[in-house]
């Protein structure tokens, strides 16, 4: 197959692309929205995963449209090329925060920021003439960095733990299982938003526990909600608050993780 990827040079992107040449297909690394026109002439799929950061820095208002527009218009820009099938990144953060809810794909939205953020960018995607898929990716796990890497330092330091009570939900999903599932999603019919976490959910304080165990370090130091927030601003509602969703379309189409148990997960990526 021919595969046009944006955001080919994320940690995502990055992974997606070499599995994909491993297989043999090949793959057009679209540029940076912006810096030189698109062409997908002659792809079989386009996969959209670029997207301002939504982490590390304060949202000001002026930043707030950049995650926006940074999503939205590289979709757009993507439907306007009519591929054969687009693959669209999202995440679960479309649920908003929804305590102990079950969440399958057909629950309906959140109306915090970043689910109204999610609500736009699919509502592009939906857009497209042909086959979409929406992939509500969680927490992905990765050893090349990402959330994961940000969570690293207290625990090296031997002062890590939790965030916040740590009672709410952490939706992760390994990279390798990550990857697998947009694969799937352009090899198959799977179609809509499609629910990208592992199926064995865990609470953050669960989380930091399993995190300690593979680093050989303690787990025991929270991370206080009221300092979070004025530290971060607005941005701490997006540790604060998780979403407990199941990736119900994965398992009817048969799909198979590697990857269940968030212990072997973090044993794989460190080689505990």
């Amino acid at each position: 197959m021919k595969v046009a990827i944006a955001g080919a040079s994320g940690l995502i992107g990055t992974a997606l692309t070499k599995v994909l040449a491993e297989r043999g297909d090949e793959v057009v690394r679209l540029p940076r929205f912006g810096t030189a026109p698109w062409s997908i002439a002659g792809a079989d799929a386009a996969v959209n995963l670029a997207g301002a950061s939504v982490a590390g820095k304060r949202w000001s208002a002026k930043y707030k449209k950049e995650i926006l527009d940074s999503r939205v218009l590289t979709t757009r820009a993507l439907v306007e090329l009519k591929p054969p099938v687009l693959i669209n990144a999202s995440a679960t953060g479309y649920y908003g925060g929804r305590g102990d809810e079950l969440l399958e794909e057909s629950a309906p939205p959140g109306s915090d920021f970043l689910a109204e953020v999610c609500k736009a960018w699919e509502a592009e995607a939906a857009r497209a003439p042909s086959r979409f898929a929406c992939l509500r990716t969680g927490i992905v796990l990765s050893a090349q960095g990402g959330a994961l890497a940000q969570m690293l330092p207290p625990f090296k330091a031997f002062v890590g733990g939790p965030i916040g009570d740590g009672k709410q939900w952490f939706p992760w999903i390994h990279i390798a299982d990550e990857v697998a599932a947009i694969v799937a999603c352009i090899d198959t019919d799977l179609a809509g938003p499609v629910n990208l976490v592992a199926p064995g959910i865990v609470t953050m304080g669960e989380f930091a526990k399993a995190l300690g165990r593979a680093l050989h370090r303690p787990s025991a130091f929270h991370v206080p909600a009221a300092a979070l927030r004025l530290l971060l601003g607005e941005v701490a509602e997006v540790l604060l608050e998780g979403q407990r969703a199941v990736p119900r379309k994965l398992f009817d189409a048969g799909f198979r993780f590697r990857f269940t148990d968030v212990n072997a997960a973090l044993a794989d990526l460190f080689h505990a």
